[in-house]
């Protein structure tokens, strides 16, 4: 029995708010309907009276606004169903291609197309894996690095290898750690010299990136406090500041940890901060 507090807010989220509607008001069209009865079913895991469902969808309703989803939702049942994997395949790229697709579904299909094609390339499929490497060229950085991580998995190194660049990328330039930590994974797996220089590059990007910190008195045009050190010397100073001191300034209202955090993520440019009678500027070069 589903009792738990996680799967019941799950259900009420992704179904109840559509399915009661179903039930209990007039208002809710048929076509509708059909839909989130699929996804209940689906919910449940009862893939093929799902397909049925979204089939009876389709075929009822031809114009209905809901057959978009309808279509990612087979791709979903289908992929759950043994030996039919490629059909999956096919509904998703049938899903992506509708111009009024749903951004996040989107990335859903293509992951879920990344998957289903390395999963038809263990069972002795070797063309399924041009499935994963058209998705290194995607613009959608998400899909972009799990098809070359996925990619980096294939014994074949002459097919892996194209995911080197992408994975030599985020070595290099990226700032969310765990990404960062998977890459090298990955490149591990398919080059170890490659995964060597990516990591220098790194070092050599972080080592002549610099924190800069002004500090102008109102009305004033010349900076009170000037201060330039490298990036990689950053935390070293943060290090420094005794707990008191970060505390004092937190009671200001600034978290130094996430203003450094939010500029080392690119999440800033510069970071301008007004206390009445001064000006801080922080940024990263």
């Amino acid at each position: 029995m589903r009792t738990t507090t996680v799967v019941l807010s799950v259900f009420l989220i992704a179904f109840l708010g559509g399915a009661a509607l179903t039930t209990a008001s007039p208002q809710v069209s048929a076509d509708e309907r059909l839909l989130q009865e699929a996804k209940l079913l689906i919910f449940d895991k009862k893939w093929d009276a799902a397909l049925d469902k979204l089939q009876e969808l389709v075929s009822s309703y031809p114009k209905s606004p809901h057959n978009g989803q309808a279509l990612f939702y087979k791709g979903e049942c289908l992929g759950s169903l043994k030996g039919r994997e490629r059909d999956a395949v096919q509904a998703y790229k049938d899903y992506i291609r509708l111009p009024d697709a749903n951004a996040s579904l989107v990335e859903e299909s293509e992951g879920s197309i990344i998957d289903l094609a390395y999963a038809l390339y263990e069972k002795g499929d070797k063309a399924a894996v041009r499935d994963i490497e058209e998705r290194l060229s995607r613009s959608n950085k998400a899909v972009q690095f799990y098809a070359a991580y996925k990619l980096s998995l294939v014994p074949d190194k002459a097919v892996a290898s194209k995911a080197v660049p992408i994975l030599k990328r985020y070595i290099e330039t990226e700032k969310e750690q765990e990404l960062v930590d998977r890459a090298r994974i990955a490149l591990m797996r398919i080059s170890p010299e490659s995964l060597k220089s990516a990591e220098e590059r790194r070092s050599s990007s972080e080592t002549t990136r610099a924190l800069h910190i002004r500090i102008w008195k109102k009305g004033q045009r010349e900076a009170q406090v000037s201060i330039n050190i490298p990036w990689a010397l950053a935390d070293l100073a943060l290090g420094a500041m005794s707990d008191e001191d970060k505390a004092a300034i937190r009671k200001k209202g600034y978290d130094i940890n996430r203003i450094l955090d939010d500029l080392a993520r690119g999440k800033e440019r510069i970071i301008k901060i007004d206390d009445g009678e001064s000006i801080i500027e922080i940024w990263i070069e």
